[in-house]
């Protein structure tokens, strides 16, 4: 029951996230006309309000995913909405099971469940009938309709814990997944490089080159590219001419003076010791020669990491402030009083004072100043320009505008140059049409910008005078990853045979190699390799223009009598059992749907997706 508690109460939050986070912007009553049922699964009805929400609210996370606005016609092409719809149905399938077979919760645990709520809450942190009745009348619910979905929220819940409760997986099936990740291997691995092969590569003929060419065109192409117009004022192109008053500079260079003004700090680590005798004791044996400071630190249980304080200023120590400053150079000092009791205090570095006088700041004070004001003029002037384009100028209209940049950019991607810079500007090149109307949007640092879309230029085969060079590398570098492949296969066959790997190169070993190891420069296929390997066994890794070749020279089995090992069992059994539970819901929901009606409209799912965009 207990566990039935948990997965209900999981359940309340994941509704009323959907209910409050998806109702902004979208009222309870949004559709406003008579269709207000998607369609019906068994006896439960699925509302209408209910899948606007939830496909909104996935457009909105689709959408912090890719890190771009998501469109919901963008959305319905991935299917997204089908998605939606299918929880939706498998929700109401096992409501109406629920109802069927007469599961559902008492009044005492709907209580219980809605009082535990924090978002019900009043000042005394306790549920608040005002609070809760208010709530839900904001967000267009009566207070029946919502303890009905909580009710029946408890209901699915009870049923989920019954059906996923806990699964025992046979008692081999951890220790054999603990005996294959923790396996480890020792290795000898050879890098093969040019410097390797018996012979130097062939110098490339020009009938060579033009083979190259001719046979990759797809690399020599460029991609197709979305030529934009744009108009942009930036911060950096009106700040030049910013007038800064010299009152403001001095003003400014006062009120961040501790900027300017640096006193001497300290690096100063910080041992504490429970009363003065211990630390007294410490420092005799420091004195004396007898421990370090490190430890000290080690016999009272801490480490460096607890005990440094930092970069720190003499009025940040207190009383202990003066006589730590008064030590020269490095050292240690005290015991002195600190707020946790006596303490010795380590200085391990000095950082002197540094003082820049205001003729020295004035200059970088007046640049950002001159940036600040050149932002706020900025922002003065886009309700003026918003009203140029609209009444008809066009973005080279705008040139006229002090400090206006106005031209093309072609616009291909992966582009971070210039504009392209700033996420919003690339997210409005990337989503214009020919359509589009230019409207002014802001920068993230105060700039703002207008743009167009004006062509889509195909992609293109470059001429090959103008790729001649890359050319030439891309030829050379495909000749010398077959040779070093070549040599790779000669490699492997004579280390088999009984061959030093180091007759071959360089040899590297690596020991103690986990199956989520990392080998530095090498390809992730090479410790995949390494463990289908025997001890003894030999394989060549060949990828791109890495080559080398790899001799498993130990296995190291897991040691399944280890506290580590059985801490990670425990683990292992706990999660293939939770797993194991949720397939087995999803098996059961799967079994409940398809037993149960199910009739959708498909009316009202366009209206939804009319009413969305």
């Amino acid at each position: 029951m207990a566990k039935g508690n948990t997965a209900s109460r999981t359940l309340v939050w994941i509704l009323l996230a959907l209910l409050f986070v998806g109702l902004a912007g979208f009222g309870i009553g949004g559709f406003g006309g008579t269709v207000r049922s998607l369609g019906k699964v068994g006896g439960q009805d699925i509302a209408v309000n209910d899948y606007a929400r939830a496909l909104r609210q996935e457009v909105q996370a689709l959408s912090a995913q890719t890190g771009r606005p998501v469109t919901v016609q963008q959305a319905l092409a991935v299917g997204l909405d089908q998605q939606v719809r299918q929880r939706l149905v498998t929700t109401a399938a096992l409501d109406d099971l629920a109802e069927r077979i007469g599961v559902s919760a008492g009044d005492a645990r709907l209580a219980a469940e809605i009082r535990a709520i924090p978002a019900f809450a009043g000042l005394s942190g306790q549920f608040d009938r005002e609070s809760y009745r208010a709530l839900l009348d904001r967000n267009g619910f009566t207070e029946a309709a919502f303890e009905a979905r909580v009710r029946a929220d408890i209901a699915r819940g009870l049923i989920q814990a019954a059906v996923a409760a806990p699964f025992a997986p046979p008692p081999s099936m951890g220790r054999l997944i603990y005996a294959w990740a923790a396996e480890r291997r020792n290795l000898s691995v050879v890098r093969l490089t040019e410097a390797d092969l018996p012979e130097p590569l062939p110098a490339a003929t020009e009938a060579d080159l033009r083979a190259e060419y001719d046979a990759h065109p797809e690399r020599y192409t460029t991609p197709e590219a979305r030529r934009i117009a744009y108009a942009a004022l930036l911060p950096e192109a009106l700040a030049a001419n910013m007038p800064v008053d010299e009152a403001l500079l001095r003003r400014t260079y006062e009120e961040r003076l501790a900027e300017f003004v640096q006193p001497e700090r300290r690096l100063v680590d910080r041992l504490v010791f429970p009363d003065a005798e211990q630390a007294e004791a410490a420092r005799n044996r420091l004195d004396a020669g007898t421990a370090s400071f490190e430890d000290l630190v080690a016999e009272r249980g801490l480490t460096m990491a607890d005990v440094d304080l930092g970069d720190v200023a003499r009025a940040d120590l207190g009383e202990a402030g003066d006589a730590v400053f008064a030590v020269e150079g490095l050292g240690v000092v005290g015991p002195l009083p600190s707020p946790l009791g006596p303490a010795l205090y380590r200085v391990s570095g000095v950082l002197a004072a540094e003082e820049t006088p205001f003729e020295d700041a004035r200059d970088d004070l007046r640049a950002e100043l001159a940036l600040d004001a050149a932002r706020r003029a900025i922002a003065d002037r886009i309700a003026a320009l918003d009203d140029r384009l609209a009444a008809g100028d066009t973005l080279e209209d705008l040139a006229d505008e002090p400090g206006m940049q106005v031209g093309t950019l072609d616009v291909t991607p992966g582009m971070t140059e210039g504009l392209m810079g700033y996420s919003a500007f690339r997210d409005r090149a990337a989503a214009v049409t020919e359509r589009d109307f230019p409207e002014i949007f802001q920068l993230a640092d105060g700039g703002i910008a207008a743009l167009r879309l004006d062509d889509t230029i195909p992609p293109a085969l470059q001429p090959y005078e103008a790729v001649a060079e890359r050319v030439a590398q891309d030829w050379r570098a495909a000749r010398l990853a077959a040779a070093l492949a070549a040599r790779a296969e000669a490699a492997e066959t004579a280390i088999r045979g009984g061959a030093s790997p180091g007759a071959f190169g360089i040899v590297d070993v690596l020991t103690g190699l986990t199956r989520d190891g990392f080998v530095e420069d090498a390809p992730d296929i090479l410790v995949a390799t390494a463990f289908a390997l025997p001890a003894g066994g030999v394989a060549r890794v060949v990828e791109g223009g890495y080559a080398a070749v790899i001799r498993v020279d130990a296995v190291t089995p897991a040691d399944l009598g280890s506290p580590e090992a059985a801490m990670l069992l425990a683990a292992f059994d706990a999660q293939i059992g939770q797993t194991m539970g949720e397939d087995a819901f999803a098996l059961f929901a799967r079994a409940v749907e398809a037993g149960t009606p199910i009739r959708l409209d498909q009316n009202a799912i366009n209206a939804v997706h009319a009413n969305l965009q």
